[in-house]
C-alpha cells in the first residue's frame, strides 16, 4: 500500500491579507512558519521517505522546514505549482467577489464549465498534474509527501477519487491541512481530509 501525504502550505502574506495568489508568490508569515514547525509533529509515527514540493515559496518555505527538521529528500516540482488564476490574481478575495459575484459563484461551482477570464487552461492544469499523480504512484517509496496549494491538491484528490476537476472547489484545505490518499496497485482511496490536529496548541 502506498500512502501519499497532500499537504497544504502554511500562511502565506498573501493569504494573510486576502489576496487571491494563484500564480504570484509571497512569503510565509511569522504564523506560517510556526505552522510549518508544528507539522512536522505530525511525522512522528511515519515520516515520508521523500517530499516533493511546488517551486513557490509559500510551498518550497514549508516542504524545507519539513524537510530539513525531518531529514528527508525535498524534490521540487513544477508541476504542482499553483493554478494560473489570470487577470484577477492580485486583487482582493472579498472585493473580487462583491463585484463580480455571479461569476465568482459559477467558477466555484464548476470550473470547468465556468473558468475565470484568462485563468490556466483547465486541460493543460489536469495534464501536467495528472502526469505528476502517474509518476509518484509508480516510484519506489511508499510514504510520499506533496507540499502545494489549494488548487494543485485538490486537483489531485478529484483525479485520484475520479470525481472530476468540476468538483475541485467543493474541496477545501486549510494551511498545513494534511490529506491522505492511499493507492494499492489499482485504485485509490481517501483516508483522511484537511487533518490540522498538529495546530490545536495554536488555540
Amino acid at each position: 500500500m502506498k500512502r501519499i501525504y497532500l499537504i497544504r502550505h502554511a500562511q502565506s502574506e498573501y493569504n494573510e491579507k486576502g489576496i487571491f495568489q494563484g500564480r504570484l508568490d509571497s512569503d510565509l508569515t511569522p504564523l506560517g512558519f510556526v505552522q510549518a514547525r508544528l507539522l512536522t509533529g505530525y511525522f512522528k509515527e511515519e515520516k515520508p521517505e521523500i517530499i516533493f514540493s511546488s517551486p513557490q515559496r509559500r510551498a518550497y518555505k514549508t516542504a524545507l522546514t519539513l524537510s530539513d527538521i525531518l531529514g528527508v529528500n525535498l524534490i521540487v516540482d513544477e508541476r504542482i505549482r499553483e493554478m494560473s488564476f489570470g487577470v484577477l490574481e492580485g486583487n482582493h478575495f472579498w472585493t473580487m467577489f462583491e463585484e463580480n459575484k455571479k461569476m465568482i459563484l459559477d467558477w466555484l461551482k464548476n470550473p470547468v464549465e465556468n473558468p475565470l477570464p484568462t485563468q490556466e487552461d483547465m486541460k493543460l492544469f489536469e495534464e501536467r498534474i495528472s502526469d505528476f499523480l502517474k509518476e509518484i504512484i509508480q516510484r519506489k517509496e511508499r510514504v510520499i509527501a506533496v507540499v502545494g496549494h489549494g488548487g494543485t491538491l485538490h486537483g489531485l484528490v478529484c483525479l485520484a477519487l475520479g470525481i472530476g476537476l468540476e468538483k475541485m472547489w467543493h474541496i477545501h484545505m486549510d494551511n498545513t491541512g494534511i490529506t491522505i490518499l492511499e493507492y494499492d496497485g489499482e485504485m485509490f482511496s481517501l483516508r483522511e481530509l484537511n487533518n490540522t490536529c498538529h495546530l490545536e496548541v495554536l488555540g
